[in-house]
């Protein structure tokens, strides 16, 4: 995964709103099948859609999309999940996180999504209470 890949499927996406088509360049075919696996599309699929402008540009929407929509999901996931967690409800935490980890298919978004359930239950400073310990004396 290259997020300079993702970056340019954003640019590419807003152009396709923008012009309503898109061309099938060299470029195209060298990104969409690289970046549909990194969205849980598979390359041959993405090498398929690339036969026309209409069904690349489906497919352009569809990456677009799974990106987009995954990464605001993770977003307010891990911010909904973190009030929680400060308000002491870590059941509820973990919840939110595992609700969207049920529906997400971006292994990127999956992969952080794991590693927040990870570390959820770990204080959230180690060296504040160092601090206070050392204070004290």
């Amino acid at each position: 995964m290259t997020l300079g890949d993702w970056d340019r499927v954003r640019e590419l996406g807003s152009q396709l709103l923008v012009n309503g088509g898109l061309a099938v360049t060299e470029e195209l075919r060298e990104l969409l099948p690289r970046v549909a696996m990194d969205v849980a599309l598979s390359s041959e699929d993405a090498h398929q859609a690339l036969a026309s402008p209409e069904t690349a540009a489906a497919l352009l929407r569809e990456v677009h999309q799974r990106i987009h929509d995954g990464s605001r999901r993770l977003s307010r996931a891990l911010v909904e999940s973190h009030k929680l967690k400060m308000a002491g409800d870590l059941g509820a935490a973990r919840q939110v996180l595992t609700g969207v980890a049920a529906v997400e298919v971006v292994p990127l978004y999956l992969e952080q999504l794991q590693i927040a359930l990870d570390h959820l239950d770990e204080t959230e400073d180690a060296s504040d209470t160092d601090s206070q310990d050392d204070s004290s004396d």
